[in-house]
């Protein structure tokens, strides 16, 4: 399904999961085509069938178990993640070359942009200082929900995020979740937010204008 964003980006969902190599083959193409003038910016949300990422910088001693699902190289920032049915993940394909050139701004409204969507879905979520993604809850009971990886090539953004609707825990333990080890991962399911993924979407499209305010409000005073 495609449609129109507030800000006249192309706006993308994917009712079935997609295989990771034609997400990568597609947002090459399209961030291609967005340098070149020939196509619009673009948001796809999407599934993927359950594997697992290596970002660049990823160890492989954080990958615990090899053997559980298939993995694949992303040539996004950060380390080892998962991907499967039940995560809502976000491409995010902007030019910051008229949006501000300023990666760090970017990304730390991306992160706004989770907290503000999960804010409107009944959950409080927050930054952690010197832990990168997404997180809920305090003290012992800290986890993850969301997690960030992007790339920028001439100036144009690919990957972005995802969020743990409902997708299967379990499947996490496969890896060292983003490099981190102390703290565990949740999701909107296991807080007792039961909702289909189409919720999740609604809530994603109306911050998304105040997401794009943030980026470049944060570029222009930095």
């Amino acid at each position: 399904m495609v449609s129109e964003s507030p800000s006249d980006i192309e706006w993308r969902t994917s009712n079935a999961p997609v295989a990771y190599e034609e997400a990568l083959a597609f947002m090459e193409e399209r961030v291609a085509a967005i340098r070149e003038g020939t196509a619009r910016e673009c948001v796809w949300l999407l599934e993927h069938p359950p594997l697992f990422t290596a970002g660049t910088s990823a160890d492989p001693a954080e990958l615990t178990n090899p053997q559980a699902l298939p993995v694949f190289e992303a040539g996004r920032g950060g380390r080892y993640t998962y991907h499967g049915p039940g995560q809502r993940v976000g491409y995010v394909m902007l030019d910051l070359d008229k949006r501000g050139r300023d990666i760090r701004c970017f990304v730390h409204a991306l992160e706004g942009w989770m907290i503000d969507t999960l804010a409107e879905l009944g959950v409080a979520a927050h930054r952690a200082p010197g832990r990168i993604g997404i997180w809920v809850g305090n003290g012992p009971d800290e986890a993850k929900i969301g997690a960030l990886g992007v790339r920028v090539r001439r100036w144009v953004t690919l990957h972005g995020f995802s969020l743990n609707v409902a997708p299967d825990l379990s499947h996490f333990e496969g890896i060292v979740p983003c490099g981190i080890a102390e703290f565990g991962v949740t999701s909107l399911d296991k807080l007792g937010k039961q909702m289909p993924l189409m919720m999740v979407d609604a809530a994603l499209e109306r911050s998304f204008l105040s997401f794009l305010k943030s980026l470049e409000r944060a570029c222009k005073e930095s």
